[in-house]
């Protein structure tokens, strides 16, 4: 009987992090490097956005992945974001492409029909 419960349960290989202390790091890692080069993103791209927003906004996309709390899939969401910063910082995005993390708190979108009447749409 034990012999069945144990071909049930499967161990996961990780992808990066052993567990939850060592995820944590690298996703404050993360968040640190970020945070540091959002005011040469905001002069290197010439966004009409200053420092204060950008980091509030980083801050509202970091909290926005706060519930995962799969390891595995934490470390995706690093890797995914390492990337960014780094297309980001080697300037490979162009101006739009940073714009559209901002896009939510800088005009939203129209919901009802008197709204979109307003806006023109």
């Amino acid at each position: 009987m034990t012999s069945v419960v144990r071909q049930g349960f499967k161990q996961v290989k990780p992808i990066l992090s052993v567990n939850k202390t060592e995820c944590r790091r690298r996703v404050l890692n993360l968040y640190k490097a970020w945070y540091r080069q959002i005011p040469h993103i905001v002069h290197e791209y010439d966004l009409p956005l200053t420092v204060e927003i950008g980091r509030k906004r980083l801050r509202e996309l970091f909290l926005k992945n706060k519930h995962v709390t799969d390891i595995r899939a934490i470390d995706i969401l690093v890797i995914k974001g390492q990337m960014d910063l780094v297309e980001t910082v080697e300037i490979w995005k162009q101006r739009n492409h940073i714009m559209t993390f901002f896009q939510d708190t800088v005009n939203p979108r129209p919901s009802d029909f008197l709204d979109k009447f307003y806006n023109g749409h």
